[in-house]
């Protein structure tokens, strides 16, 4: 296990801003990460956990302590029967990798997920979801260290208190577990419609009537291609805003002006509306704000096209958020998470 230090945070996030690390180093094997932390906590010093910096945000001041980049691997069955296969995968693993060996394996429940970047440890810690699935619809339990009784425990699904976009990992208890494994039970059913409108729009549109794993799989693949930029070319990334949540007061509010708004009623009087369509609805779409673009093609996303700090990144979200809620009354949130 080698420690680096001075390491600029740009390098490793797609967004391509931050300053440095004083420490980085990468864990290939769960019982690194106690030794580091007990180490780390002798010294008094931070610890922050990295996956893939797909869905990660970094500071100009960069971070003055240790970043652990969690490259554990594994994929292992544990359980097999006549409809559903369960797999416990390291947490180091490529996320749209195991999708694809998923896939081919014609199991069923995260093939809706595909060509998500990043890796399977990050995925818990803000539920993560696409065209109908989420990584709680499978999770059955994860393997993690507690950093507050410095042990290494299972958590159940209901442990994790999933909801959108959110768990105790990005809420509750951040900071305080460092996912190492996690178990999924996959169906062995073949994928049955009605699928997300977006998904099932392309479905009828190309004429597909056969539904598998991989027809799912190559047909959000191609969606997401047109509508997200690689982050290799284009700094970016992905989806910079969770969509918004609205009581229904506020969606009728807004129906007045805009009846053909698209929802989602996630019942309790909650509404889901697409934050990607209220900043086109605003205007944003295809601008550029200090350097960063909200990208012509999804206005979720946010492009960094010439920013150089933080501080424009910063500007740029706060001016749509600002808009966004004098509009529509409606407060929009960031979807990556920051290093601090």
């Amino acid at each position: 296990m080698e420690i680096h230090t001075n390491i600029p945070i740009k390098n490793f996030t797609t967004m391509r801003l931050g300053g440095k690390a004083r420490f980085m180093t990468d864990i290939f094997k769960t019982e690194d990460i106690a030794k580091i932390f007990q180490n780390a906590k002798a010294q008094n010093l931070p610890i922050f956990i990295m996956g893939g910096g797909s869905n990660l945000i970094a500071r100009d001041e960069g971070y003055n302590g240790i970043i652990l980049k969690i490259k554990i691997p594994g994929f292992e069955k544990m359980a097999d029967d006549i409809n559903s296969t369960t797999i416990k995968i390291g947490a180091g693993e490529d996320w749209d990798s195991v999708v694809k060996r998923t896939v081919d394996m014609s199991l069923s429940g995260i093939e809706a997920m595909s060509a998500i970047p990043g890796t399977i440890g990050a995925a818990p810690v803000q539920n993560i979801g696409a065209y109908g699935q989420e990584i709680a619809d499978t999770l059955i339990s994860l393997e993690a260290y507690d950093t507050e009784n410095e042990e290494f425990v299972n958590l159940t699904h209901e442990d994790c208190n999933f909801s959108y976009r959110k768990s105790i990992f990005n809420s509750l208890d951040k900071g305080r577990y460092i996912i190492t494994s996690i178990t999924l039970k996959l169906s062995k059913n073949q994928p049955t419609p009605p699928f997300y409108d977006s998904l099932q729009k392309y479905l009828d549109e190309n004429n597909i009537k056969i539904y598998t794993q991989q027809t799912i799989r190559d047909a959000v693949i191609k969606i997401r291609a047109s509508k997200l930029p690689d982050p290799k070319i284009m700094a970016n990334s992905g989806s910079f805003f969770k969509n918004a949540i609205a009581e229904k007061w506020q969606l009728d509010e807004i129906k007045n002006k805009y009846p053909d708004i698209p929802t989602y009623d996630m019942g309790d009087g909650k509404f889901k509306i697409p934050t990607g369509w209220l900043i086109e609805q605003a205007g944003f779409k295809g601008q550029l704000i200090n350097g960063i673009r909200v990208y012509d093609k999804n206005a979720l996303v946010l492009v960094n096209e010439s920013a150089t700090s933080y501080n424009d990144l910063e500007i740029a979200k706060n001016q749509i958020i600002r808009k966004i809620r004098d509009i529509f009354r409606v407060e929009i949130e960031q979807e990556p998470n920051e290093i601090q």
